[in-house]
């Protein structure tokens, strides 16, 4: 049976073999191309899962008419990227960060609106089982009301394969804060349904490479009244990757594809996590098949997304200032100082 939509990936960087992985086990879709600078990468992907390789991507989706196109690019090339696509009547998966600040994020939004077609950005924290049973917990009021929320993620941020333009403000947008930062950011929103409304941050600059933060730690605060505290390092040490949900009847770890644990005593308990249909990368693409067909927003929609980046813009806003600043969500107001 053919494939009811055909998908190009655009960019051919380690993620993009993922992405296609997961789209060769699906019966919805099938891959057709892959498009990189590189031509020796995007040749090797070709060959790997049987699709047409491209050098420029805006030619082969003017080829290939593809029914999505999935962005895996640099975060200062996706709203050209996402731009170019949607005024070629595709629908896009682009991955976070949504663009590099709100203005870009509003640019996109315009161009999509004005093509017709649907944006989803994959925010993979919604696909993941453990964050799933929290929210369920969280949501089954068992535990009491919501107090506070302690998120931690530390790794060694300077890897070497990490690609270079990581470690390029003007590419990148920021450090770990940008790239991981945004999962926390993501993670919390989701997990309580509010937004990100006030951050008060302090940002490090000792990474040594780039011009990129190798820490932070931030105050944030969401519409639902909820604190919580962001940590992150890039610096050498041990990994750790654990959100810390505080109630007043108990309490609850999570740590993301490991496992949850609660307590109401002197100890934790696990709590049993029921795997989830498919992939993360495989369940993003189906909810953009069924925004799709059915006309409505994705979860990760748009405005959504504008959050997220909008609250990272905020903890570099603040650590600037030395003060807390408001984080405006709603609409499309400028956000720059």
């Amino acid at each position: 049976m053919t494939a009811k939509y055909r998908i190009a990936v655009v960019g051919g960087g380690s993620i993009a073999a993922s992405h296609l992985t997961a789209i060769k086990e699906m019966g919805q879709a099938e891959a057709c191309a892959v498009a990189d600078i590189a031509e020796e990468r995007a040749e090797q992907l070709a060959v790997a899962y049987n699709i047409t390789p491209y050098i420029d991507y805006k030619e082969m989706i003017k080829t290939e008419r593809p029914h999505i196109a999935i962005i895996t690019l640099p975060h200062y090339l996706h709203k050209e990227a996402a731009i170019s696509a949607a005024e070629q009547g595709c629908h896009i998966l682009l991955e976070k960060p949504m663009a590099m600040n709100v203005q870009e994020c509003d640019e996109i939004e315009r161009a999509v609106r004005t093509a017709g077609v649907k944006l989803m950005v994959g925010h993979t924290q919604h696909y993941s089982a453990e964050n799933v049973l929290a929210k369920k917990i969280l949501q089954s009021g068992e535990l009491g009301r919501l107090v506070m929320i302690n998120d931690r993620r530390h790794l060694p941020y300077d890897k070497p394969q990490r690609p270079q333009w990581f470690f390029e403000r003007a590419k990148a947008g920021g450090g770990i804060l940008t790239n991981l930062g945004s999962h926390s950011i993501d993670k919390i929103q989701w997990l309580t349904g509010d937004t990100i409304t006030k951050v008060r941050a302090s940002v490090d600059y000792g990474l040594g490479r780039g011009d990129v933060e190798g820490g932070g730690l931030a105050y944030l605060e969401t519409s639902g009244g909820i604190p919580a505290i962001v940590c992150q390092s890039g610096y050498p040490g041990a990994a750790i990757d654990e959100t810390e949900l505080l109630f007043t009847g108990g309490s609850l770890r999570l740590r993301t594809g490991i496992g949850v644990w609660i307590s109401t005593g002197g100890t934790y308990s696990e709590v049993h996590t029921e795997r989830l249909p498919g992939p993360a990368l495989a369940m993003q693409i189906l909810d953009l098949l069924h925004a799709v067909e059915s006309g409505e927003e994705p979860e990760c929609s748009m405005a959504y997304s504008r959050s997220v980046v909008a609250a990272v813009e905020g903890l570099y806003r603040s650590s600037k200032l030395r003060a807390e600043v408001l984080v405006q969500t709603v609409g499309n107001e400028d956000l720059s100082l």
